[in-house]
């Protein structure tokens, strides 16, 4: 048989070709070595995960009801597990009813689907800069025209969000208002109740991604833009179970406006038809049985210590002049060095001296700061953080100026 020539293979989605792989992923698995002190990837503490109430929590629904466990489900989500859902929901401010909400494979799902539902190729959306590398891939490949919203120290500039509407007339705005992935920022509420008035006054839907919300060390909540009522008709809120139960449950939600939350539901039998039974079952087990305030009342005492370690010792091993984020809460801190440092140039030294970070650069739409970078505080010990801040020093001693007392 004659071999087929490279010229005639089968060719892929331009749509393929054209998102680039993670690079946070990209880097986990350039530091699974053991000894290596990763501030990398955003992932929740393993040691804190309650393993005992989901050992029970699925125990409970193999042993009394198997069947139901084991079988198919209605695209819409376990009743149970949506029912727990808007009632959680509801008594932090945001009245929900079971209904109003969708079930996902994770809140990366929650997204993809309402990117599917609501954007054409050339739609134009709008996001904070720098954002969420993963909602950028997933935008990208719906062949999204992708604008960055000018933010400053608190976050997106409403003044700057109104121009930019009013100019570019924008389907979709994305936003992550509490605890932002990269910079650990909190929008305010003025800032929400003065971005929820911008909504009001398009046509575009606002998206805002929540997986962090639960995670407050300080501070009192602030309103979600989908509380607000001018807004609330163009409003989806994505949530997620990875960071308070476990992510590899695989476990997100999305409330939204009845026709968009129906699109969204047919979008997904086209993908996967429902989330896992089983998982969605075991879910609603725990929310029923275990005590989950108490749960993350452990896991924020513990990131709480670890944010605080790594935010003692930055002016140690960051460069003079450095500045970074003082989150409060979440799982990030975002960090800028000074002029002429490049954060991604570094990082093969930083691997070398065996602890990672995340370079700053791809978190950007706009024009990229190659000075910034992102660490995580919460997948390592308040000893093992202070060693890889030690690291950290060394790394930045070598590339010129030692660190300081100095914090900002």
């Amino acid at each position: 048989m004659a071999m087929v020539t490279s010229s005639h293979a089968p060719l892929l989605a331009s749509r393929a070709s054209s998102v680039d792989a993670s690079p946070v992923r990209e880097i986990l698995a350039l530091t699974e070595q053991p000894d290596v002190i990763s501030f990398a990837g955003g992932l929740p503490a393993p040691e804190l995960f309650d393993v005992e109430g989901m050992s029970a929590a699925f125990a409970g629904v193999l042993t009394e009801t198997p069947r139901q466990a084991l079988q198919y489900s209605t695209t819409e989500g376990d009743p149970s597990l949506r029912e727990a859902v808007a009632a959680r929901l509801g008594s932090q401010g945001l009245p929900t009813g079971p209904d109003d909400l969708l079930i996902t494979t994770g809140s990366q799902q929650a997204l993809s689907l309402v990117v599917a539902a609501t954007l054409d190729p050339g739609d134009t959306v709008l996001v904070e800069d720098p954002t969420y590398l993963a909602a950028l891939q997933c935008l990208k490949a719906a062949g999204a025209r992708v604008l960055p919203v000018p933010c400053d120290a608190g976050g997106v500039d409403p003044s700057a969000l109104a121009d930019l509407v009013a100019r570019e007339r924008p389907k979709l705005l994305y936003v992550i208002p509490n605890f932002q992935n990269p910079t650990g920022r909190t929008l305010s509420a003025a800032r929400r109740a003065a971005i929820a008035h911008v909504v009001a006054r398009s046509r575009m839907w606002v998206v805002e991604d929540d997986p962090y919300g639960e995670l407050r060390f300080e501070g009192d909540p602030v309103p979600w833009l989908s509380g607000f009522d001018d807004a609330a008709p163009h409003a989806v809120l994505i949530g997620s179970f990875s960071k308070i139960m476990a992510p590899g449950l695989r476990l997100g939600w999305l409330r939204a406006p009845r026709a968009l939350r129906r699109a969204c539901v047919i979008a997904k039998q086209t993908v996967d038809l429902h989330t896992s039974t089983l998982d969605q079952a075991a879910a609603a087990r725990y929310l029923r049985d275990a005590d989950l305030d108490a749960h993350l009342a452990r896991v924020r005492h513990s990131y709480r210590e670890r944010r605080d370690t790594l935010l003692r010792g930055l002016p140690h091993a960051l460069p003079r002049g450095s500045t970074w984020t003082t989150p409060d809460g979440g799982m990030f801190v975002w960090a800028r060095l000074p002029e002429g440092f490049d954060a991604s140039a570094l990082l093969h030294d930083a691997v070398a001296q065996r602890v990672a970070y995340v370079p700053g650069a791809p978190f950007f739409v706009g024009a990229a700061d190659e000075g910034t970078l992102r660490l995580s505080f919460t997948t390592h010990t308040p000893q093992e953080i202070e060693t890889g801040l030690r690291r950290l020093r060394t790394v930045f001693k070598g590339a010129g100026e030692s660190g300081t007392d100095r914090d900002v």
